[in-house]
């Protein structure tokens, strides 16, 4: 730092230089769609890879909210270009830290001037970083180890900032490839996005998970410190633990192990309370052990959480068990209940490519791999090649929101179990999994979760 510049200086030019990678954002991601979309609508072959490697590099240097958005769209179906989604799945959700005098002044604007009294240790440095916030670790009075996630500034202007350049992408997505109408799927990203901003919401999604899973003693849950926290910061536990991807070379049992617990930490929310989490992939899980041994996984962010109506959760069982027997009336009525509309025989064929992928592991009793010979990153573009052709021979179809955070989430954990190589039989754990389910008592049981983790109340369960 030149001796005539003070911090204070220098953070502001920092937070200058954010403030300006975000407006290049509009000119990096709209040249790059104009040559897409000029190449294609001409009928011009255009470098696909290259432009897409252009506006991948011009994401990448951003690191913000703009990662989210993008890494969804590598995971619905062909909305873009497959050299698009190569280049945009390589993408990692890390942002620039910021420097500890602007940390300073952000925490003083949540918690008060005094607010380093309120800590009795709070680390420098930040701990990790992420699209829309960093984590510092801290420790209180009481000598408890805390993790203090502080949210970037300005990032709700960022996050509609992003949207609307994502709208300018699927409107050259409409005229190129008109077979997938992702609109749906726009809206439900954008209102995620937009509660992911508030992390009064987020602390009441750990709450509500703590709730769920308070019997299952392998998968821990952070506790909230309510007057530390605010909607910007969010203090927790700091669980203790190892990077889930420091065992992709443990031994085969250990990786078993640790897949079971993915598995359960996913589906048992899902299954019994109608809640899924939105983001599972490797950097969300550590894991904890106790005497040397491997005892179990924590569970880290619970920004990107969906609170479905329990109807959601019978279309997922009747979908399987309509897949499972062959039963045409239960798997219409499965996609029905997902919200996809106008459906004939030769949609539901199309259809029914992808959900036998997805369900594929779960419908044969015996244990496997996830996939043969396929890695996490390629896993499912073979089945969304086919889904797309023969889309384009029977015509658009609008991709329901309900249906986009299931999606992203399946493939989500696919990619995880990719990565662990484990051999389980996910038949049992499916069937274990939904044993006994009954549609009134899963909405009493959510009902009853929301309340005590004093959840906001979904739309569906507010008064008409």
């Amino acid at each position: 730092m030149p001796p005539f510049m003070s911090e204070r200086d220098d953070e502001r030019n920092r937070f200058s230089a954010r403030a300006l990678r975000y407006a290049r954002v509009g000119t990096n991601v709209g040249g790059n769609v104009a040559r897409l979309g000029a190449s294609r609508l001409m009928g011009v072959k255009g470098n696909d890879a290259q432009n897409a490697a252009a506006l991948a590099a011009a994401l990448g240097g951003l690191k913000g909210p703009a990662m989210k958005v993008v890494q969804l769209l590598a995971n619905i179906p062909d909305v873009l270009p497959p050299e698009y989604s190569a280049e945009f799945a390589k993408l990692q959700a890390s942002a620039p830290p910021m420097g500890y005098p602007f940390v300073k002044r952000r925490m003083v604007s949540e918690l008060g001037s005094d607010w380093r009294q309120r800590f009795a240790e709070f680390s420098r440095d930040s701990a990790a970083s992420a699209s829309l916030g960093q984590v510092h670790k801290a420790r209180d009075h009481e000598g408890r180890a805390l993790a203090a996630k502080l949210q970037y500034p300005d990032m709700a202007s960022a996050v509609e900032a992003d949207l609307r350049q994502l709208g300018m992408l699927l409107q050259v997505q409409r005229r190129i490839s008109p077979e997938i109408d992702a609109r749906e799927a726009v809206v439900e990203l954008g209102e995620r996005l937009r509660e992911e901003l508030d992390y009064k919401r987020e602390a009441s999604h750990i709450r509500l998970y703590a709730e769920i899973l308070k019997d299952h003693d392998q998968i821990r849950v952070p506790g909230v410190h309510e007057q530390l926290s605010t909607k910007r910061l969010l203090v927790m536990d700091w669980l203790e633990g190892r990077p889930l991807s420091g065992y992709e070379g443990a031994d085969q049992e250990t990786r078993n192990f640790l897949s079971e617990c993915l598995f359960r930490a996913w589906w048992y929310p899902f299954a019994h309370y109608a809640v899924i989490h939105g983001d599972p992939h490797m950097g969300n899980y550590t894991v904890f052990e106790e005497a040397g041994a491997v005892r179990g996984i924590n569970l880290l962010d619970y920004g990107c959480i969906r609170i479905f109506p329990p109807s959601f959760i019978q279309g997922v069982i009747d979908l399987y068990e309509g897949l499972k027997t062959d039963d045409r009336e239960r798997i219409v009525h499965a996609y029905r209940t997902w919200g996809f509309k106008s459906l004939d025989n030769e949609l539901v064929d199309i259809l029914n490519i992808w959900a036998r992928f997805i369900y594929g592991p779960m419908l044969e009793d015996r244990v496997r791999v996830l996939a043969n010979d396929v890695g996490a990153a390629e896993y499912g573009r073979r089945e969304a090649f086919r889904v797309k052709q023969e889309l384009k021979r029977k015509g658009p179809v609008t991709i329901p929101r309900e249906f986009v955070f299931m999606d992203r989430a399946a493939v989500g954990l696919g990619g995880v179990f990719l990565r662990m190589k484990c051999e389980l039989n996910f038949y049992r754990l499916f069937n274990e999994t939904i044993e006994g389910f009954d549609l009134a008592a899963v909405a009493d049981r959510q009902r009853g979760a929301l309340e005590r983790a004093q959840v906001p109340t979904p739309d569906f369960l507010r008064p008409m």
